[in-house]
């Protein structure tokens, strides 16, 4: 009868989680912690700076850009819901989440990172006008258009995550707190329900194919029709430098799109929480990094800009 009033107590005072995260490999967490904080500081540095060369240099203020800033924004926003709580986590013993700051968590990342989803395919749309219409670009491309469809991204994604979140957070976990992940994400807290999670299970489903199979396949169409112009292309070093663009964008691409798929369409029962763990570093961490980098590796145009600001800072 003790036990029985003890554990529901427990339960009466359930205020929040615990993120396990990588506490079962102690030896990694400091590694782990060190990496981390050099890689959030190298994607603070990065996207920020892209943010600001694309406001004061006027040769970027094109639609290409105008959707990079938008990513550089949101990969900042993305991992800072994420890692400052993760580093806090790997460097103590205390692992604890208030549960105000898992549903925030939750909520925040899940909606910017449906964002990213929808954004990612916007700009690949924006390559495919810039390559394969380059005659009707700024009519396809014209500003009021472009920020119709940043707003388009960054409403759906939010949206998404308010149904997810809810549905989410209304189902009954009777006590379990123990999170086998180092954020609050969909698949874990589903695997602590006490209840059947089918229909939670297949709405996420479908939404993930929404989201996530949908612009992929959209962007893979774009970049094929891209190719096929971009093969007939007279100039040799337009098609290298056209074909260097493509690769890099389907780098990110299939970083991003390839470990959330992972995470997110695969039945929660199967889903294998030490690989999904690190599977999910690198659409929350690594892809936010290396986005400045890809987008404008052996770019003229932002070299240009960083040369003119460090002239006018010297």
């Amino acid at each position: 009868k003790n036990s029985e009033l003890l554990k529901k107590n427990n339960e009466s005072s359930f205020t929040g989680f615990i993120l396990l995260g990588f506490s079962d490999q102690p030896q990694l967490e400091l590694l782990l912690f060190i990496l981390l904080l050099i890689f959030y500081l190298f994607t603070i540095f990065g996207n920020t700076t892209i943010i600001l060369l694309s406001q004061l240099d006027p040769r970027l203020h094109t639609p290409m850009y105008f959707f990079l800033s938008n990513l550089s924004f949101l990969d900042l926003c993305y991992t800072t819901s994420i890692v400052p709580q993760l580093l806090v986590n790997l460097w103590g013993p205390d692992k604890s989440i208030s549960y105000v700051g898992c549903a925030s968590q939750l909520y925040i990342s899940l909606a910017l990172g449906s964002t990213e989803c929808i954004l990612l395919g916007m700009m690949a749309y924006d390559r495919y006008a810039a390559v394969c219409r380059p005659l009707h670009y700024m009519i396809i491309m014209h500003p009021r258009i472009c920020s119709q469809m940043a707003a388009i991204s960054w409403l759906s994604g939010f949206f998404n995550s308010l149904i997810q979140t809810t549905l989410t957070l209304h189902v009954p976990l009777c006590g379990k707190n123990r999170i086998d992940h180092f954020l609050c994400e969909v698949p874990p807290l589903l695997k602590l329900a006490c209840v059947d999670t089918t229909i939670n299970e297949a709405e996420l489903f479908v939404v993930s194919v929404l989201f996530l199979l949908v612009p992929i396949s959209f962007i893979l169409v774009s970049y094929g029709h891209i190719v096929w112009t971009v093969l007939h292309m007279k100039s040799e070093s337009g098609q290298r430098k056209a074909f260097w663009t493509c690769g890099s964008h389907l780098v990110v691409v299939s970083l991003f799109y390839g470990t959330a798929i992972y995470a997110y369409l695969q039945p929660t029962n199967s889903y294998s929480q030490d690989q999904g763990k690190f599977i999910s570093l690198f659409y929350t961490v690594i892809t936010p990094m290396i986005n400045p980098l890809i987008y404008t590796l052996r770019n003229k145009d932002v070299k240009g800009a960083i040369k003119k600001a460090l002239h006018m800072e010297s």
